[in-house]
């Protein structure tokens, strides 16, 4: 693998979609803050909440309640992610769709992106944001609508891994579904499909060393190369113009978005080379696990190797001829309908 395309995958790594249409160029993104990427369901109620991880991290969320439940206690569920999104984007949307469905929904900014705190910017951590999952359920067990014993959480994309390992730990989760699942530890430390040698495992990490020095010698860390460009040359692999297609057009930019309009730290991938989050994916049983992915995805082996190497109960779901994004947004091809009767089957 060239070395551009290796530390595209590990700068970047959450992004697909089909390349640009002539429509996609032609309409203007919306750079508002305020901007959600899908239209808030007019059976849901939408509420901007903030709660504090256990590093004192402010995470910034958006609760989705079904309207006219009453006093009717609700299962709940967590969502976060694609890695380098926010809560406008895939989680937001999966959010407003299981409110619909008679959840109780936090979708949240993960720490130091998005709304939500921390210095600097633009940093992520397998254990921080493994954390951020679980403040989310600290978050949801307090509420008076919730019922503290029926919480699942949902991750997307990179946060399918975290959300894995947050299951792993935290045994107040009862139930997790992961969409599109990136293993982030793996695919920074072994590159995607494994294919990073030791020799330029080595190089990387005494390149990331030299850039602690510069950070030091600066007083402030450096961002990487933005994630996307801001067109295509034609050239680039077929997940970058997936991945394009999602963060670079009007069909899910946004603003605070890390993949649509900047950059993470060059040195972010340093606490993912050695620190290995899913350890103890076992330890999920005998709480149930829900792996979905696309047949088309670059992203399916993640997947299919978590679901080969967990215990029951377990199910792995391929969608047709589809691809790693097409689980962020299309709700043609998301299966809502598995993801409610999952969770209302095992949280109950």
């Amino acid at each position: 693998m060239k070395k551009t395309l290796i530390i595209t995958m590990m700068l970047l790594l959450t992004v697909q979609a089909f390349s640009q249409d002539k429509k996609s160029k032609s309409e203007k993104m919306n750079t508002s803050k305020e901007h959600y990427t899908f239209q808030l369901s007019d059976k849901v109620t939408r509420q901007k909440v903030s709660f504090k991880n256990r590093y004192g991290i402010t995470l910034s969320g958006d609760l989705y309640l079904p309207k006219n439940v009453g006093n009717t206690k609700l299962a709940a569920l967590a969502i976060s992610g694609p890695f380098g999104a926010v809560k406008q984007q895939s989680s937001g949307l999966y959010a407003n769709i299981m409110a619909e469905r008679g959840f109780a929904v936090v979708a949240f900014d993960p720490s130091y992106t998005g709304e939500s705190s921390g210095e600097p910017r633009n940093v992520a951590s397998p254990e921080i944001n493994t954390e951020d999952f679980s403040a989310a359920v600290d978050f949801l067990g307090l509420q008076k609508n919730v019922d503290r014993n029926k919480i699942g959480i949902i991750g997307i994309c990179g946060f399918g891994g975290f959300a894995l390992n947050a299951t792993a730990i935290d045994k107040r989760v009862k139930a997790v579904a992961a969409t599109s699942l990136y293993d982030m530890t793996r695919v920074m430390s072994k590159g995607y499909n494994d294919s990073v040698t030791l020799e330029k495992r080595t190089k990387t990490l005494e390149n990331l060393g030299e850039q602690r020095w510069k950070d030091a010698e600066n007083g402030k860390p450096a961002d990487g190369p933005r994630n996307l460009p801001e067109t295509l040359k034609g050239d680039e692999p077929q997940f970058i113009k997936e991945y394009f297609d999602y963060y670079r057009t009007p069909r899910g930019f946004h603003a605070n978005s890390v993949n649509s309009n900047g950059a993470w730290l060059v040195t972010n991938p340093i606490s993912f080379m050695n620190m290995p989050i899913l350890s103890y994916v076992k330890e999920i049983s005998p709480r149930p696990m829900l792996l979905i992915a696309g047949e088309n995805a670059h992203s399916r082996y993640f997947s299919e190797d978590i679901f080969k190497v967990a215990n029951e109960p377990k199910e792995l779901i391929i969608i047709p001829n589809t691809v790693h994004v097409d689980l962020y947004d299309k709700v043609n091809v998301i299966p809502f309908d598995k993801l409610e009767k999952f969770f209302k089957d095992n949280l109950k």
